[in-house]
């Protein structure tokens, strides 16, 4: 059985090399899309990657606990969690094993395809402690960069799960620009936030939109003691600004041109 899953793994790469291969969408060698794979394969198999979600959950739940202990907010608002949705509540590594195997990256009438089934599974310890907030009396304003044309999909999903809030005044979708900050000062206008939740620095701060490597570097380090406390993170490899900033965002780089840079910046010897 200890052989089983290396062997998995390499029929897996093999088969994505030739689908790749034959649909000419990028090169049999590709980091970007290849890669997906082994990030996709670790979300999914590894207890490290539950052991991180659960760890972040865990301290989440002791912070919530803390807060719903005070009888009142300070500003007399009621309380609420601001929390993303892609790869902090649902999981959405199916969709990236897809299209590697296909040999494609992201692609957005791919992801509305995906979207649409409402399938998605849940992202390990985040319906418990949601459903642990909801009961205590905390709102759950899920904020997101999906579409309004995602909307009835969304909830459909998060509503398979019983998560609380899970309609349409705690969804709130991309209004035309990825930054969240305005959607969560919407949000702050009428309720105390006690905590955000997400797997992407710019799910807490506008400090972290659209920022280079080294700023974002720098910004993590000014914010250090709000991880853990009002900022919780959720563990994604598989995609994210990290990786938009290695190509200073622009997403109309070619999967060649993406290996070639992601090679030059790796550490040898």
């Amino acid at each position: 059985m200890k052989y089983l899953l290396p062997l998995i793994l390499c029929f897996v790469i093999a088969c994505t090399s030739s689908k790749v291969t034959t649909r000419g969408a990028a090169s049999k060698e590709s980091i970007v899309v290849n890669g997906k794979i082994f990030t996709a394969l670790y979300q999914q198999q590894s207890a490290e990657y539950k052991a991180l979600c659960l760890q972040a959950y865990h301290v989440a739940t002791g912070k919530l606990m803390q807060s719903v202990s005070l009888a009142t907010t300070q500003s007399g608002f009621p309380k609420a969690i601001i929390t993303d949705i892609d790869e902090t509540v649902l999981d959405n590594s199916a969709f990236a094993v897809h299209q590697a195997l296909m040999g494609k990256e992201y692609v957005a009438a791919d992801w509305y395809e995906w979207t649409d089934k409402a399938i998605a599974d849940t992202v390990p310890g985040a319906p418990s402690f949601l459903k642990l907030a909801g009961a205590k009396g905390v709102e759950i304003f899920y904020i997101t960069n999906r579409e309004e044309r995602e909307r009835a999909s969304t909830l459909k999903n998060l509503q398979r799960f019983g998560l609380p809030n899970a309609d349409e005044q705690h969804l709130i979708t991309k209004n035309g620009t990825s930054s969240k900050e305005l959607r969560r000062q919407q949000v702050a206008a009428t309720h105390e936030v006690i905590m955000l939740i997400g797997d992407n620095l710019a799910d807490f701060s506008n400090l972290f939109d659209k920022k280079s490597q080294q700023e974002r570097s720098a910004n993590t380090a000014i914010s250090f003691n709000q991880f853990g406390d009002r900022f919780i993170v959720i563990p994604n490899p598989g995609y994210g600004d990290w990786e938009g900033a290695l190509f200073n965002y622009n997403y109309k780089l070619s999967s060649a041109q993406k290996d070639s840079f992601i090679r030059s910046v790796l550490k040898n010897y």
